[in-house]
Order: C-alpha cells, then sequence, then structure tokens
C-alpha cells in the first residue's frame, strides 16, 4: 500500500490569471494525468525508466519548452563551480541584488514563499548564495535563477548542457529579461501585434535584446517597474520561446543523478542539497534512499523531471513535458501529478497501463 504523500511543487514561472476555484480540482489524481494524455497525446512527451528498463518512450525525441526545469542545469554548474573552488557557497549575496530581478505577479508568489522561508538566515539584509541555489530548485524563484545564472556565467551555464552530454537542447537565456523583450524593443505595439513582432525576431536578435534587458535591469531598479503589455499573446510567445528540450534528454539527465557515479562525489552532495528538497517532508526519508525532482508551467506549459532510488533499492527515472494546455487543463493536471508520481514509483500496474495507453496512441 502507499502510504506516503510526495510533496510535489510545482511554482509558476509565468504570467497567470487569479484563479480562486482550486477545491475544484481536489479530485484529479494519477488517472486525471493519464486521461488527459490519452486524449492528448500530441500535446505530451514522456519517458520512464524504471531499474534500467525503457517503460514509456512517448515522443521522447520532441523538443518542447522546459520552464523552470530548465533551472537543473544551473544547479549543476552551481554545483562543479563550488566544487571547483570558483564559487564559495558561504558567500554572501545582498538581498538588493536578488530583487534586481524580482518582478511582482509574474512568479507565482515563488520569490516572496522562499523570502519568508529563509527570513531567519538573513543576516545584514544578505544570505548565502547556496540559499539561493536552493531557492531556485525548492521554490523556483526566478530573481535567484537570473541572479545565480548572471553569477555562474551564461556562457558556463550553456556550455555545461554539452559537458553533460546533451545535445537536444536549445541555448539558456534570462527568464526574467525576456519579459521585458516587448517592453524593449516594441514600445508602441501591444496586443497580437506585439506578439508577432516579438515571434519574427531571430534566435539571435531575440537573445541580444535579453543580454541587452539583463543589463539594464542590474543597472536600474526602476526599468522592472514596468514591464509593458505581458497579455495572453505576448505571454504565448514568451514560453514558445523558453529554453527547449526533451524528454529523452531529461530522463537520461536524472539517470545520471540516480547513478550516484556520473558526477564526482563532491559534486553530488552539492547537488543532493539542493534537489532533494522533497526530504523536508516527514515521511519521505522511510520511504526513499534518494529523490530530486525539478518542474516548472507556465499558462501553456507543464514539464517535470524526476529521479528517485527507494528503501528497496528500485529506481524510478522520469520526465514529462506538455504544451499547448489551457489554464484549466494545467491546474488539473498539477492537482492530479502527486498522486501521478506515486503511482509512477510505486504501482507495476499503472505503469502497465501508462506503457500501454501511451503505445496505443503512437
Amino acid at each position: 500500500m502507499l502510504k506516503y504523500i510526495i510533496i510535489t511543487v510545482i511554482l509558476l514561472v509565468g504570467v497567470v490569471v487569479a484563479f480562486g476555484a482550486v477545491k475544484y480540482f481536489n479530485k484529479s489524481n494519477g488517472e486525471t494525468v493519464l486521461d488527459f494524455m490519452s486524449a492528448n497525446p500530441d500535446k505530451c512527451s514522456l519517458k520512464l525508466i524504471y531499474d534500467g528498463e525503457i517503460i514509456v518512450d512517448h515522443q521522447s525525441n520532441k523538443i518542447m519548452p522546459l520552464a523552470s526545469t530548465v533551472k537543473v542545469i544551473i544547479a549543476i554548474e552551481y554545483a562543479e563551480q563550488v566544487a571547483a573552488g570558483e564559487i564559495n557557497a558561504d558567500e554572501m549575496v545582498f538581498i538588493s541584488d536578488l530583487d534586481k530581478y524580482y518582478v511582482a505577479n509574474t512568479d507565482g508568489g515563488a520569490h516572496m514563499a522562499w523570502f519568508k522561508e529563509v527570513g531567519a538566515k538573513i543576516k545584514d539584509d544578505a544570505i548565502s548564495i547556496q540559499e539561493v541555489a536552493e531557492g531556485m530548485i525548492k521554490f523556483s524563484s526566478n530573481a535567484n535563477t537570473e541572479w545565480l545564472t548572471d553569477r555562474l556565467g551564461i556562457k558556463k551555464v550553456n556550455d555545461r548542457i554539452n559537458e553533460i552530454d546533451i545535445t537536444d537542447h536549445t541555448p539558456i537565456t534570462y527568464i526574467v529579461s525576456a519579459l521585458f523583450v516587448g517592453k524593449e524593443q516594441f514600445p508602441e505595439l501591444e496586443g497580437e501585434a506585439l506578439a508577432q513582432a516579438i515571434r519574427a525576431l531571430s534566435d539571435e536578435e531575440y537573445h541580444e535584446v535579453i543580454s541587452t534587458i539583463h543589463e539594464k535591469l542590474k543597472a536600474d531598479t526602476a526599468y522592472r517597474k514596468d514591464y509593458g503589455d505581458l497579455g495572453v499573446e505576448v505571454q504565448r510567445v514568451w514560453s514558445d520561446r523558453l529554453p527547449a528540450s526533451t524528454t529523452s534528454a531529461y530522463a537520461g539527465l536524472m539517470s545520471k543523478f540516480n547513478s550516484r557515479s556520473y558526477f564526482s562525489a563532491e559534486v553530488q552532495g552539492i547537488l543532493d542539497d539542493i534537489m532533494q528538497w522533497i526530504f523536508d517532508f516527514p515521511g519521505n526519508s522511510e520511504v526513499y534512499e534518494y529523490f530530486g525532482m525539478k518542474g516548472g508551467s507556465t499558462a501553456f506549459v507543464l514539464t517535470q523531471a524526476m529521479y528517485v532510488t527507494d528503501k528497496a533499492g528500485h529506481q524510478t527515472e522520469l520526465a514529462y513535458f506538455f504544451d499547448d494546455i489551457n489554464f484549466i487543463d494545467g491546474m488539473k493536471l498539477q492537482s492530479g501529478m502527486n498522486d501521478f508520481h506515486i503511482q509512477v514509483i510505486g504501482n507495476s500496474e499503472f505503469r502497465s497501463k501508462l506503457h500501454n495507453m501511451l503505445h496505443d496512441n503512437k
């Protein structure tokens, strides 16, 4: 019998409309997620590996937006730099420096939730870079992510993608800065016209504008207070142009975490402290030996990557991405994900059902 709840925190990395009817979705469970996958196979990609065997491989080479799941790469680069002595994990970061990249009402409350939890650890308006990195993963703080990416060096973050043998991955950019592309580049436009103009930018132009905005955010604390038109049309372009990859790549990355042999012992230990926030919740340490996860979402995207080794030694690596979903579907899926994870990890019949369902939809 599956007794313990896996606490799944998927904090929005996009701009969403407040929604008060959360109780409506409390009936969602793992079957809800299965039903959506069955009805919308083209909107999902999934790869599941159990004890080294590929159980499900559905559109796993399809490149899709990652949302906050991309932050795993930044966490790896951070751990590598700490292990190499390039960064001191105890280095103190001024809260005011993090705040340069905090844009209210665009992160689902993630940054403020992190700030509230670590309040007692803040000394002289500063906090350790290790806490910044942990907040990037556990709470999905976009402000922390933007600051940390800058501190590590965005080129080094992108170079890390190749160094960990991921081939299908678009460049990592500054997520917060990307919100301001419309304001910076096309201040006279709005709505669909603005969305089309942003979409028409080449990748080189888009990334160049984002880099310019990032430097403005760093230097001008007033710049972030007005992000221009972020209507649904513009949000969609922003979501579509987020860093992207495949579930095959991220399930493989989760296997590297779970192997306990791919990263050096020092790097692995640092990553454990960042990725395995699940053990902050009582009961999970009684069932699982290792458990790391990172998810993300926008108003159109929902993603998740996770690795698990239970006390019996069974290993699970799972990555699944949804794209082109609406807000209601996203809420239903998020509400059902907790049970979906429990069933995938501990229920062989559920895994078989998932395999058969997605196999039939190929």
